[in-house]
C-alpha cells in the first residue's frame, strides 16, 4: 500500500467526490443574494407561517410516532417470547418496501367518502359520514409513522438484543419491576440507537414530497416545487431550499450534541440478553399489537393495491406502462452501477490515503443523503444551467439550441449519484473492513503494481459488497420521486412519475399497478436483509 500512498489519484478522487456534494450545497447556501419582493411578500403573508407550522408539527408528530412504534416493537421482539414472535421479528421490516407516497394514496383511497367500506357503512348501517377522514395532518403523521418506524425498530432491536443480561439483572437487584427496569435502564442504554433511527426518519420526513402532495399538505418541499415550476422563480426556490437544508443540518448537530461525552457500550460481552416468555393475556396482547401494526403498514396496503391492480388491469397494462417500467429499471440500474462504482473507489481512496484529510473528505462526500431531493435538484440545476449558458455563448452550437446538459438524463443520474452515494458507500466500506491491509501488502511483495493490487485483490473481494450497494441504491432510486420529477428529460416518465400523475387527479386505482411493481422490487433487499439477520 505504500505505493498507493504516494499516488495522487486517491486524493484527486476524494476531492472530486467532495466537490460533487459541496457545489450544490454552496449554490443553495448562497441563495440569499437577491430577493423577489413580490413573491416573498406573498410567501410571508400567506404561506411561510403555514409552511413553518406544518413542517414543525409533522416532524414532531412523526418523530414521536416512530420512536413509540419502533422502540416498543423492538423491545417485544428482541426481549420477549410470544406467539408468532419469529415471524414478526423479520416481517416488521417489510414496510420499508412500501414508499410513503404509496401508503399515502392507498390509505387515502381506502378511507375516501366514495370508498367501498364507507359506502357499505352508509348504505347498510346508515352511518352517513362513513369512515373517518384521514386527509389531514393526523392522517399524514400516521402514514409516515407507519412507513418510517422500521428505521427505529431495526436499530433499537439490535441494541436491545445486544444488551448484557447484567443490565436488567441490576434493575432487579435494585427492586425494579421489569416495566420500570425498561424505562430506567434499558431505554437510556439504547438511546443513541433510538435517536439515530429517529433522525433518519425525520430526515425522510423533511425530504418527503410525494406523500405530502397526496394529502395536499403544504410543507417546504411542496413550496420549493411550486415556486420553481408554478411561480417560475428559481431564486426563491433556492432560498426556501436553504431554509430547509439548514433545518436538516441543525437536526443532525443537535442529535450529536445530545449524546455529550456519555458512553453507551456494555461491559458484559460474554452474556447476551435471554428472551423472557410473556404469560397469559400479555402474550396475546403482544401478538395483536405487532399484528395490527404489520397489517396497517404492509398487509392491507398490498392487498388493496392488488385488488385495484386487478380491477384496472385492462386499462393500465399497456405499452406506456412497459415504457415507464423500462425507464425506471434502466435509469435506476444505470445510476446504481454508477453510484456503486463511485462508492467503491471512494472507500478504496480513503484506505489508500489513510490520512485525516481522507476521513473528512469521505464524510463530506456522503452528506448528499441528508439533503432533501427537492433541495438537491435545485442545487444541481443551477450550476448545470450556468455551464449551459457559458457553452452556448462561447461555442458555435446550431441556432435554436437552448440547452446542452440541462434536462438530460446525465444530469438526473448525477443528482442520483450525489443523493445516494452514502447508501452505496456504507456497503462498500463495510466490505472493505473485512479485507486486511496485509492482503494487499502480500500481493505487492509478490510483484503486483498498485493497479494490480486493485484489480486482483480488492475488486474481486469487494464484488459482494458492490452487488449489495447496487441493489440498495437501485431500490431507493425506483422509489425516488422529487429528483425524478424535477430533473428528468421532458419525455422520460417513470413509475414514480406515473403514480404522481394519477394520484394528483385522484385516480388511486389506476396508480395501483405501477405502485405494486415498485413495492415488489423493494421487497427484494428487505427479504434478503431479513434472511441474513436470521
Amino acid at each position: 500500500m505504500s505505493a498507493l500512498l504516494r499516488n495522487p489519484l486517491p486524493r484527486l478522487w476524494l476531492a472530486a467526490c467532495v466537490l460533487l456534494t459541496v457545489i450544490p450545497l454552496a449554490v443553495v447556501a448562497g441563495a440569499f443574494g437577491s430577493f423577489d419582493r413580490e413573491i416573498w411578500s406573498f410567501l410571508l403573508e400567506h404561506q411561510l407561517p403555514l409552511l413553518l407550522k406544518n413542517t414543525a408539527l409533522l416532524a414532531a408528530g412523526v418523530g414521536c410516532g416512530v420512536v413509540v412504534l419502533g422502540t416498543s416493537l423492538a423491545w417485544l421482539t428482541a426481549v420477549h417470547d410470544f406467539p408468532l414472535r419469529r415471524l414478526f421479528f423479520w416481517a416488521l421490516m417489510l414496510p420499508l418496501a412500501v414508499p410513503a407516497y404509496v401508503l399515502a394514496f392507498v390509505q387515502t383511497g381506502a378511507f375516501d367518502y366514495a370508498a367501498p367500506a364507507s359506502t357499505w357503512l352508509r348504505e347498510v348501517h346508515g352511518w352517513e359520514k362513513g369512515l373517518p377522514n384521514l386527509r389531514n395532518g393526523f392522517g399524514l403523521t400516521l402514514v409516515m409513522s407507519l412507513t418510517f418506524y422500521p428505521y427505529v425498530y431495526l436499530l433499537a432491536r439490535n441494541a436491545f438484543a445486544g444488551m448484557g443480561q447484567r443490565a436488567l439483572e441490576a434493575g432487579a437487584s435494585l427492586g425494579l419491576s421489569p416495566w420500570r427496569a425498561f424505562f430506567k435502564i434499558a431505554l437510556p442504554m439504547a438511546r443513541p440507537w433510538i435517536a439515530g433511527g429517529a433522525v433518519l426518519a425525520l430526515m425522510e420526513t423533511l425530504a418527503d414530497f410525494g406523500t405530502v402532495s397526496v394529502f395536499g399538505y403544504e410543507t417546504f418541499t411542496t413550496a420549493i416545487y411550486e415556486t420553481w415550476f408554478g411561480m417560475f422563480s428559481l431564486d426563491t426556490a433556492k432560498q426556501l431550499a436553504a431554509i430547509l437544508i439548514t433545518a436538516v443540518f441543525v437536526l443532525l448537530v443537535l442529535e450529536q450534541f445530545s449524546r455529550g461525552a456519555r458512553r453507551f457500550h456494555r461491559n458484559d460481552k460474554s452474556r447476551t440478553l435471554s428472551r423472557r416468555p410473556l404469560q397469559g393475556r400479555l402474550k396475546w396482547a403482544a401478538t395483536a399489537y405487532c399484528g395490527v401494526v404489520l397489517l396497517l403498514a404492509f398487509a392491507l396496503p398490498v392487498l388493496q393495491l392488488g385488488w385495484w391492480a386487478y380491477e384496472t388491469w385492462a386499462e393500465v397494462f399497456n405499452e406506456r406502462l412497459w415504457e415507464q417500467a423500462w425507464h425506471s429499471f434502466a435509469g435506476g440500474m444505470a445510476a446504481a452501477l454508477l453510484t456503486a462504482a463511485a462508492a467503491v473507489l471512494l472507500a478504496l481512496a480513503k484506505r489508500a490515503d489513510g490520512s485525516r484529510f481522507a476521513a473528512v473528505c469521505s464524510r463530506v462526500a456522503t452528506l448528499g443523503y441528508a439533503v432533501p431531493g427537492t433541495v438537491l435538484a435545485v442545487g444541481v440545476f443551477v450550476p448545470v444551467a450556468a455551464l449551459d449558458n457559458f457553452l452556448l455563448a462561447h461555442f458555435g452550437f446550431p441556432e435554436g439550441t437552448t440547452a446542452v446538459f440541462k434536462g438530460t438524463l446525465a444530469v438526473m443520474l448525477l443528482a442520483y449519484l450525489i443523493r445516494f452515494l452514502a447508501v452505496a458507500y456504507a456497503s462498500a466500506e463495510a466490505g472493505l473492513e473485512r479485507i486486511s491491509p496485509s492482503q494487499g501488502e502480500a500481493a505487492r511483495s509478490l510483484g503486483c503494481t498498485a493497479w494490480g493490487v486493485l484489480r486482483r485483490v480488492y475488486l474481486p473481494l469487494l464484488r459482494g459488497a458492490g452487488a449489495t450497494a447496487v441493489l440498495m441504491v437501485f431500490v431507493d432510486i425506483m422509489k425516488e420521486m422529487p429528483i425524478t420529477l424535477m430533473m428528468r428529460p421532458h419525455d422520460w416518465e417513470t413509475l414514480a412519475v406515473r403514480i404522481y400523475s394519477f394520484t394528483g387527479e385522484g385516480l388511486y386505482a389506476q396508480a395501483a399497478l405501477p405502485a405494486l411493481l415498485i413495492v415488489l422490487t423493494g421487497l427484494i433487499p428487505v427479504i434478503l436483509f431479513s434472511r441474513a439477520e436470521q
